[in-house]
């Protein structure tokens, strides 16, 4: 299997000794995804909607540099701090993806890196298909 690192400028760099991403014949494997603003390489101090959004269009790009699209998940995994936002998290989820919907999980979690309130990691399928 051919393991092959993912990096665009059009999401935030990872702040630590990972990749963006790693891709294989058929799979795309994202880090967590935190709302850093790539221009800036800060957090806005906005809503979590807006934290969520950011995360979605970060993954995005993201895909985009591995050939591939966000619509393409398989497997979504979501990191909040707070519980209490699953619903406004889930009103912006399902503008990003349709039925059928990715497998997902969502867990809360003590912290997360820079103070974020989300975090989002993707599996997305590569590769000629819908």
């Amino acid at each position: 299997m051919t393991r092959t690192a993912v990096a665009t400028d059009k999401a935030p760099a990872a702040i630590g000794p990972y990749s963006q991403a790693i891709i294989t014949d058929t799979l795309l494997f994202t880090s967590g995804v935190i709302p850093i603003d790539p221009q800036t390489g800060t957090i806005p101090d906005d809503s979590i909607e807006d934290h969520a959004h950011r995360v979605f269009r970060n993954l995005a790009a993201i895909a985009e540099a591995a050939g591939t699209r966000l619509d393409r998940a398989i497997k979504v995994t979501v990191f909040l701090t707070d519980l209490a936002n699953f619903q406004r998290l889930n009103n912006v989820y399902a503008q990003y993806f349709s039925e059928p919907y990715p497998a997902r999980s969502t867990v809360q979690v003590a912290a997360l890196p820079m103070g974020a309130a989300l975090e989002i990691e993707a599996v997305i399928a590569r590769g000629s298909g819908s």
